[in-house]
């Protein structure tokens, strides 16, 4: 693959934060990413928090942009959600590379004209199985079936215009979609581990036991998952193409 340097950065588009204990073990969702990511990208990060209304008015030009989860809710299209998913339209008609993470992957479907909201199947949490069912660029020659990182109650409900369904889970039945040309979106956390995962079912105990959950058993089931993670390494190889 042939790539080239850049000076402009890689930007993280932050839209939420991490329980408190994966957060204080690992940091925010973009000191994550960028230690997954590692030497992938070796040109400058940019980091934004874009629930601040100031905070795209003056932003640099990027070569590429990563939107984090968060446990906001799609449906509330707060006044910062649907200034982000302007931008994203936008962002998107230019080409610019985008890669979109659980509520980042929500907010891509509603920019680009389709509709998010409520999983009907519920809260997905803990490692799933994700299949890939169409061949894309990014995801490269990975298996066609691999464990995932999974914490959410949303989802992409309809495609956009144009957009392709590339891979689903037992829970998610849009778990990955190219949004266009340059623009993907998975469900899924590709910056855990299975002791993020843990902290995350450990947060939340109480409101699994009442849905119906298993937390220990979740507990038991976490997997590492290199092959999701792998996916936001091949994401800054391309940005860098």
């Amino acid at each position: 693959m042939t790539t080239r340097e850049t000076t402009r950065p890689l930007a993280i588009w932050t839209t939420g934060e991490p329980v408190t204990e994966a957060r204080r073990r690992r940091g925010s969702f973009a000191q994550m990413i960028q230690e997954v990511v590692g030497d992938a990208w070796r040109g400058p990060w940019l980091e934004l928090d874009v629930r601040d209304p100031e905070t795209l008015v003056e932003a640099p030009a990027s070569a590429g942009v990563i939107l984090t989860g968060s446990a906001a809710r799609i449906a509330d299209q707060s006044p910062w959600m649907v200034r982000v998913q302007e931008q994203l339209r936008a962002l998107v008609e230019e080409r610019v590379p985008i890669f979109g993470i659980c509520f980042g992957h929500q907010l891509l479907g509603m920019a680009l004209g389709g509709r998010s909201g409520p999983n009907p199947l519920g809260r997905e949490i803990g490692t799933a199985t994700f299949s890939l069912t169409v061949d894309d660029p990014l995801f490269g020659e990975a298996p066609r079936s691999y464990p995932v990182s999974t914490t959410h109650l949303d989802s992409v409900l309809e495609l956009p215009p144009g957009a392709v369904a590339l891979g689903s889970t037992p829970g998610e039945r849009l778990a990955a979609i190219r949004f266009g040309e340059r623009a993907w979106g998975v469900q899924f956390h590709p910056e855990f581990d299975a002791e993020v995962v843990g902290d995350y079912v450990r947060s939340r105990l109480e409101t699994l036991r009442r849905e119906g959950f298993d937390p220990e058993g979740l507990l038991a089931a976490r997997r590492e998952t290199p092959e999701s993670a792998d996916l936001l390494r091949r994401f800054a190889w391309h940005v860098r193409q």
